[in-house]
């Protein structure tokens, strides 16, 4: 299994999309966080997203979520790059605008 690593990105990114939700319904916020460290955990093992918009990346749509993660991977390594909402406008080749 690949080591787990989270760019401060995306680790801000997750935080501010769970307390989002959480400020609405805690339950959900954590079905949601669960739901995302779960496809995180599985994508360590079998990394099965899809060619990402952004050269050099994948990306995987969390199931039953709003959520799509952007990662790396090398044969170590999974690198969450970004937590993107699917509403964000996010055009190929680069990261929505307030992502950097």
């Amino acid at each position: 299994m690949r080591r787990i690593v989270w760019s401060d990105s995306a680790r801000n990114e997750f935080r501010q999309a769970i307390q989002h939700i959480a400020d609405d319904d805690p339950s959900v916020a954590r079905l949601v966080r669960d739901r995302i460290n779960d496809a995180v955990a599985l994508l360590a093992k079998r990394p099965i997203g899809r060619q990402g918009r952004v050269t050099g990346t994948y990306e995987k749509p969390v199931l039953r979520t709003s959520h799509i993660l952007a990662y790396a991977i090398s044969d170590s390594m999974l690198t969450i790059l970004h937590l993107i909402h699917y509403h964000r406008d996010w055009p190929e080749g680069s990261w929505p605008e307030d992502s950097e």
